[in-house]
């Protein structure tokens, strides 16, 4: 099954609500800072609106309750990766996407055989707080040929009209998170994403 090629990024099931209704197939859950309780009841609400509207659930972080939940696609950062059971991850059958930064975070991702590679920041983002600088175009292409036929996420700063470009650059798929959220209409600014990126 190959992943579609927009992939929002939403902090609460309350954003799936709104969004899988108008077509959303791939989306990436990502809580932070929340208790476990919330933790868990936000993953089960975003999974079964997930499978009631077709999409594709990426859990953030949380492998040991995508496990336990049925989840079937799971990201992780460079730093979950360190206490991640990767073992269990795969045991469970569960898809895995990566983060990467740089050569030595993508020759280690690599070597797991990942089912998506996700590179950033390529463009300046107000997300979060980073280390690295915008990644640039140049370095998309150049990811892309290093990844081969695993499919590789651009995320960073993206934006409606950035992401031909970055498609042209050799990304298979385009990440949005603040592009949707901050929006002051953020239905009708996804609906423009989903008409360039089919």
């Amino acid at each position: 099954m190959s992943l579609d090629r927009f992939y929002p990024i939403f902090d609460h099931s309350d954003w799936l609500r709104r969004m899988l209704p108008l077509g959303v197939r791939l989306v990436q859950l990502r809580i932070k800072d929340q208790p476990p309780e919330a933790v868990r009841e936000q993953i089960a609400l975003s999974r079964d609106l997930c499978r009631a509207h077709g999409a594709v659930l990426v859990v953030n972080d949380y492998w040991q309750e995508a496990i336990e939940l049925g989840c079937p696609w799971l990201h992780l950062g460079q730093e979950d990766l360190d206490s991640a059971d990767l073992g269990a991850i795969r045991r469970a059958g569960i898809k895995l996407g990566v983060s990467t930064h740089d050569d030595d975070e993508l020759e280690r991702v690599l070597a797991m055989d990942p089912d998506y590679v996700a590179l950033g920041p390529v463009y300046p983002t107000i997300l979060k707080k980073m280390k690295w600088h915008q990644q640039g175009l140049p370095r998309v292409t150049e990811w892309k040929a290093r990844v081969g036929a695993t499919p590789l996420v651009a995320i960073g700063g993206m934006s409606i009209e950035r992401a031909a470009a970055v498609f042209a650059a050799g990304a298979d798929i385009v990440s949005a998170v603040t592009d949707i959220t901050l929006n002051a209409d953020p239905e009708a600014r996804l609906r423009q994403w989903l008409r360039v990126t089919r």
